[in-house]
C-alpha cells in the first residue's frame, strides 16, 4: 500500500505490483531452496532482498511522506514532554518517567561515560522517546553517540533526517531545551535495513563505538530479531516491542510484549 501511494516514483501501482510479484517469487524460490538466494534465510537476508527488490523498481523511501508528518507532530510536543520529565525532581524517577521502566527501579548505574544508541522509527519513537532520554544522559556528563541508518527503510529515521530533526530541537544557542549538546554525536551507522548486522557497521560509528560503555539496541528488528543475544565487552540494553506473532512464539511471549534486555559486563 505504501509503494502504490508512492507519489515520488513514476506508475507507482503497476511497480507495487511488480514488486509485490517478485518478492513472492523470491520467497517461494526459498522455500524450496533455502540456499537459492544468498544462503539460509534469516532476518538481515529477507530484509535485504525486499529493499533490493523495492530500489530496482525506483522506490526509495516509500515512508518518506509518513515520517515527515510523524516528525513534525513528534517535534510539537518535544518541549512538553520534556518539560514534564524536568519537573520530575527525583533523578531516578525521572529517569524511569523517561524509559516506562526501562530501567525499573536502579538497573544499572548511569555513570557511563559514553553510550551509543542504535535509533529506529521516525516520529514520537525517536523524538519523544530516545531524545528525552539521551538528554538526561548528557545532563550527566555523558558522551551519547546516536546512530541511524544511512539509508531509507521502511519508517526507520536515517542520518539526514536525524539531523535535521535535532537542529529543529535546538535553539539558538544549540542547546536541547536547556542542556548543551557538544558531547551529542550523530553517527551514520552505515546500515539500510529495519534489522542490523553489527559486524558490518561503518567505519565512522566502528570507531566512534570503540570506547562505549554502554550500548542501546532500540526497536524489534535491532534489539531481538538479530541482536537479543548479541555479547559486548560493554554494557548492552536491547529494547522493542514484539510486533510480530512468530517472534513472540520464539520467545514464548505474546504480542505486544515488551523485552527490556540489560546485560553487564
Amino acid at each position: 500500500k505504501r509503494a502504490e501511494s508512492d507519489t515520488t516514483v513514476v506508475d507507482a501501482p503497476t511497480k507495487a505490483e511488480k514488486f509485490a510479484q517478485r518478492y513472492a517469487d523470491i520467497l517461494d524460490d526459498i522455500k524450496k531452496d533455502p540456499e537459492s538466494h544468498g544462503g539460509p534465510p534469516d532476518c538481515v537476508l529477507l530484509c535485504r532482498l525486499r529493499e533490493q527488490v523495492l530500489r530496482e523498481l525506483g522506490f526509495r523511501d516509500i515512508f518518506k511522506k509518513v515520517k515527515d508528518e510523524e516528525n513534525t507532530k513528534a517535534i510539537s510536543l518535544f518541549p512538553e514532554v520534556v518539560r514534564l520529565n524536568d519537573d520530575i525532581e527525583d533523578g531516578g524517577k525521572r529517569l524511569e518517567n523517561l524509559v516506562r521502566g526501562i530501567f525499573a527501579g536502579n538497573i544499572f548505574d548511569l555513570g557511563s561515560a559514553q553510550a551509543v544508541i542504535f535509533v529506529d522509527n521516525s516520529g514520537a519513537d525517536v523524538i519523544l522517546g530516545i531524545l528525552p532520554f539521551a538528554r538526561e544522559l548528557l545532563k550527566r556528563g555523558t558522551q551519547v553517540v546516536l546512530a541511524a541508518n544511512d539509508l531509507p527503510s521502511i519508517n526507520d529515521v536515517t542520518y539526514p533526517e536525524l539531523i535535521e530533526i535535532i537542529s529543529k530541537l535546538k535553539d539558538e544557542s544549540g542547546k536541547l531545551i536547556g542542556v548543551d549538546t557538544s558531547n551529542l554525536l550523530i553517527a551514520n551507522s552505515g546500515n539500510d535495513l529495519p534489522v542490523i548486522d553489527l559486524t558490518r557497521v561503518s567505519q565512522e560509528l566502528a570507531y566512534l563505538a570503540s570506547d562505549a560503555d554502554l550500548v542501546i539496541l532500540e526497536g524489534m528488528g535491532r534489539g531481538i530479531e538479530t541482536n537479543l543475544y548479541a555479547q559486548f565487552k560493554c554494557d548492552s540494553l536491547k529494547i522493542g516491542m514484539v510486533k510480530h506473532p512468530e517472534v513472540a512464539q520464539f520467545l514464548g511471549g505474546r504480542l505486544y510484549d515488551c523485552v527490556f534486555k540489560y546485560n553487564e559486563v
